[in-house]
């Protein structure tokens, strides 16, 4: 019995030894020589996407061991409900990207900002080097006319507000924005303006101008277009039929996305009433109904409903879409707010097979009488070109949710806005006199240009106005024979225009405003049309132009400051000082603190390229 014993004890000791030989000998393959850098890189932050679009959280280290913070990884992924890395079932290993040799984005800050992008091959993506997916459009930046060559400017409204949010977001993580997530003319329809509001409601808002010295140019003038909406209580909202299309795959598995939805859904909730009707739609995988079209005032069924959602599972956004328009179509409302709000990151990624399909269904929807607001939440794959798409499809408005204070300003300060559409498909065109102005150039609105024949054709589709809604548009503009032109002389006379007889009326106008608008239920356009004049001061303007033209500033300067000379973030910190009036909700102070924060990381990117120059 002894022997018997000794020899099982010496042949586990023997399958042991060559457990452990078979072990080395497979880390030895599959490592490089143990190099200092190596050393250093031994565990890494690895953030990776699964097949259901889900994440290892970035603060989560796998080190050579197969240990998640300590725990082995099928422990740690059975706790997120879904595999966050693929594993190798011979010795049970991560098998990380670099080992797949599947290309890594990495992405460097650059000065101001700028981001530069390339596929590596390198062995290891470091923790410092994230996985970069945001997607943003990138139109091409408004350039400066000749009014004698094109004396007609024409553009959408946009009363998007997203791209100020996401700006704020990135700053506050220490970056600054890529220059195509800026969107001047949101940063500046973000801002409240002292506007005057219509007189009544036969005519949806009132049009007000004002012309001033240009800031950044003592030798050009600004011309600001402003627009406000009709105002309307929330006691006086008519009845919502609310469909709330929320995004509840793997990808919104973090405390910046579906944790902060539930919350700004829950704020949206507590200003319903018995009269309107909320649903849930969810979607991952597949989607489904979290919650039938129940009454507003019944808050506990709803609000338990949103706390109840848990992410998992891949993104089927357009089943979603369709399933929510349906719930909407069935619980229509006439003459109410019928509306889908889509909550999500934007990252669709398994169902309709182009972006177009989904924009087709949208405005067929919108046609019905159905509008679609889109709520952005999250970063690493935030996917705003998409959204930005999606909410124009639908008639409806895009805001970016990165803090609960935003939700708050959103889906409570500003709910009329959001639900209730007093005015749509709303043009503005202005036709420059050439006999006063010589240049200009629109700041912003970039992707909201429209040919001058779409303005009177309303079958051209443009954006619409909420109750209380303001909207602000700013032209440079170089007066005729000022010394503010941009564009070198010509030659030839024939090519500078020839004088043109106009009456003495027309002669002293600085140019004419046409604005086109359809009232929510109508088909043909109205018309509002307002001269221009010049009063000559060259005192600065009012509060409202001083202030819009500081957020303009910021946003070019983001852009990269083509226009601005040598104005900088002190001016534009200075700029809005002095002219940041009434600020109820502080939004005008915290602007101001952003500016010095640009300011502040300009700086160490300036030292840290000098660093770089000196080596």
């Amino acid at each position: 019995m002894q022997i018997r014993t000794c020899l099982i004890t010496l042949c586990i000791s023997t399958l042991a030894a060559c457990a452990v030989d078979h072990q080395d000998s497979s880390q030895t393959a599959a490592t490089t020589p143990p190099t200092e850098e190596n050393k250093t890189h031994q565990q890494q932050s690895v953030q990776q996407h699964g097949t259901d679009g889900t994440s290892t959280p970035s603060n989560v280290i796998i080190d050579r061991t197969g240990l998640i913070d300590g725990k082995r990884e099928s422990e740690y992924v059975a706790n997120l409900n879904t595999p966050a890395i693929s594993t190798n079932s011979i010795n049970d290993m991560p098998v990380t990207v670099s080992e797949l040799r599947q290309p890594v984005m990495k992405h460097h800050l650059l000065q101001a900002g700028r981001m530069k992008y390339r596929h590596d091959t390198d062995s290891i993506r470091y923790a410092y080097e994230p996985l970069y997916r945001e997607n943003y459009q990138l139109p091409e930046g408004q350039r400066v006319w000749r009014v004698t060559d094109n004396p007609v400017s024409t553009f959408s409204i946009d009363v998007d507000t997203g791209a100020y949010s996401n700006m704020r977001r990135w700053l506050n993580q220490g970056q600054f924005p890529p220059e195509d997530a800026v969107r001047v003319e949101e940063f500046i329809n973000y801002f409240n303006y002292d506007y005057a509001y219509p007189e009544n409601r036969q005519t949806p808002f009132q049009v007000s101008t004002e012309i001033a010295p240009t800031p950044w140019n003592t030798n050009t003038r600004l011309l600001r277009i402003g627009i406000q909406g009709y105002s309307v209580p929330k006691q006086q909202l008519p009845a919502s039929n609310l469909v709330f299309l929320v995004d509840v795959s793997g990808s919104m598995n973090s405390a910046d996305k579906l944790p902060l939805l539930q919350q700004a859904l829950t704020m949206l909730t507590a200003q319903l009433d018995a009269r309107d009707c909320i649903s849930i739609v969810v979607y991952a995988g597949a989607s489904g109904v979290a919650l039938p079209p129940t009454r507003g005032d019944r808050k506990h069924e709803i609000i338990a409903a949103l706390q109840q959602l848990r992410a998992g599972g891949s993104t089927n956004g357009a089943a979603g879409i369709r399933l929510a328009y349906q719930l909407a179509q069935q619980n229509f409302i006439p003459n109410g707010v019928n509306r889908v709000i889509l909550a999500t990151d934007g990252d669709f990624n398994v169902g309709m097979a182009s972006t177009e399909e989904l924009i087709d269904l949208i405005q067929r929807k919108r046609e019905a009488g159905i509008a679609l607001t889109t709520l952005g939440f999250g970063s690493g794959n935030y996917n705003d070109h998409l959204l930005e798409q999606l909410a124009d499809a639908g008639n409806g408005n895009h805001a970016y949710i990165d803090r609960l204070s935003e939700a708050k300003k959103v889906l409570a300060e500003e709910l009329s806005s959001t639900l209730l559409t007093i005015a749509k498909d709303v043009k503005i065109q202005i036709e420059f006199n050439p006999e006063r102005v010589s240049e200009y150039r629109l700041i912003g609105y970039e992707n909201r240009m429209l040919n001058e024949e779409d303005f009177a054709n309303d079958k051209v589709d443009a954006g619409e106005i909420g109750a209380g809604h303001r909207v602000t548009a700013l032209y440079e503009i170089s007066l005729t024979g000022s010394d503010g032109q941009r564009l070198p002389t010509r030659r030839y006379q024939a090519n500078r225009g020839s004088r043109t007889d106009l009456g003495e009326q027309q002669s002293s106008e600085l140019a004419h405003l046409r604005i086109r608008y359809k009232l929510p239920q109508g088909s043909d356009s109205r018309l509002i049309e307002i001269p221009l004049f010049d009063n000559g001061s060259r005192e600065p303007g009012s509060e409202n132009i001083e202030f819009a033209a500081a957020v303009a500033a910021f946003g070019q300067k983001l852009r990269g400051g083509k226009y601005l000379g040598s104005f900088s973030f002190s001016d534009i910190e200075q700029l809005a000082q002095r002219s940041k009036g009434k600020d109820l909700h502080g939004y005008r102070s915290e602007f101001i603190q952003l500016v010095s924060l640009a300011a502040t990381l300009n700086q160490i990117d300036n030292l840290a390229q000098q660093t770089r120059l000196n080596d």
